[in-house]
């Protein structure tokens, strides 16, 4: 393993106090609870947007918060559902008049850990709710859950909860939109390799040279089957068929749609798969009103990527293109 890494249980620690370090006007960082938050938060007049779940899912979470996105993020180890402890710490810390929404990607250790947390803090007093998030339509159990797993379309539920709060939304408004951008959000991802965590040193699975992991999840576990390597156009039809056919969208849709790299795939790799997406959903009659193309919720350093669509209405399409501020800074 060849890895800017000191020792592995560190891992985690050393990358939030670095962001902390490069973003000292906008976040804090509390390093008992692996907690980074707004430096302006909680404000009396916004419900507070928290997420948490593994690290190594970067951008998210940690690196999305900000006005118009999350209030706090606490992650755990990498692949590792926070401990409910940190994630009642960050509710208390968090807490604001207009209260506390808290946003789970669905897997059975974050779903613990956050719904221990919001018992405890309905038990301190505090107004909380949480929204669990499963766009993803490879599998509908997995390994790591009950239903189908949360996966790169949180990205969508992040930003319109984060700007309906940020509009001066209520609680129940706030988690009425998340709702509703999740109930019409999918997402399916493939791998080309494996990823490798630090405190593990090799590959979380073997992938021979000529495979692929279609239906892959963003920890490595097994998608809908492994298949052999074809032409790019050939493999992302399978991810927009998978898609698309899911909700169903249907021609006359708006949509959003978004090409999510996994850790490891270059950029023109990701430019070329969302052009094949484009066209492929365009020919089914579908409007795209934005494109997402980028790394947005990845696996470590795995080679792969994701399709998620979103169907959008007036209100999904204004509450997207609201202004929103992330620690990522532009020259």
């Amino acid at each position: 393993m060849k890895k800017f890494v000191n020792d592995p249980k560190d891992y985690v620690p050393e990358m939030l106090e670095g962001l902390a370090l490069a973003n000292p006007d906008t976040l804090r960082y509390v390093p008992e609870y692996n907690l980074v938050m707004r430096a302006d938060a909680p404000k009396e007049n916004k419900v507070s947007v928290v997420q948490g779940s593994g690290s190594g899912h970067e951008p998210a979470h940690v690196m999305t918060v900000g006005p118009g996105m999350l209030d706090a993020a606490c992650p755990g180890d990498v692949f590792a559902a926070p401990p409910a402890d940190f994630v009642y710490e960050t509710v208390k810390r968090l807490a604001s008049p207009k209260g506390v929404l808290l946003l789970v990607n669905n897997y059975t250790g974050d779903r613990m850990a956050f719904e221990m947390a919001e018992e405890l803090s309905r038990a301190d007093g505090v107004s909380v709710r949480t929204l669990f998030i499963d766009d993803d339509v490879a599998v509908q159990d997995s390994t790591y859950t009950i239903g189908r797993r949360g996966v790169a379309g949180n990205f969508f539920v992040m930003k319109a909860v984060g700007a309906a709060a940020e509009r001066g939304a209520d609680l129940d408004e706030v988690h009425r939109i998340g709702e509703k951008v999740n109930s019409v959000t999918r997402t399916m991802g493939m791998a080309l390799t494996a990823c490798t965590p630090p405190a593990k040193g090799s590959p979380l699975f073997e992938l021979p040279d000529d495979a692929v992991e279609m239906g892959v999840g963003i920890h490595g576990e097994p998608g809908r089957e492994r298949e052999q390597l074809r032409p790019a156009r050939d493999m992302v039809r399978e991810l927009v068929d998978a898609v698309v056919d899911d909700l169903p969208f249907t021609g006359g849709d708006s949509v959003a749609l978004m090409a999510n790299g996994l850790g490891g795939t270059p950029i023109g790799e990701l430019y070329l798969v969302y052009g094949l997406a484009h066209k492929q959903v365009v020919a089914r009659g579908i409007d795209v009103w934005r494109s997402y193309v980028g790394e947005y919720c990845t696996s470590l350093d795995m080679a792969g990527a994701s399709i998620t669509l979103v169907r959008l209405d007036d209100e999904i399409r204004g509450l997207l293109g609201d202004p929103a501020q992330i620690p990522v800074r532009v020259f």
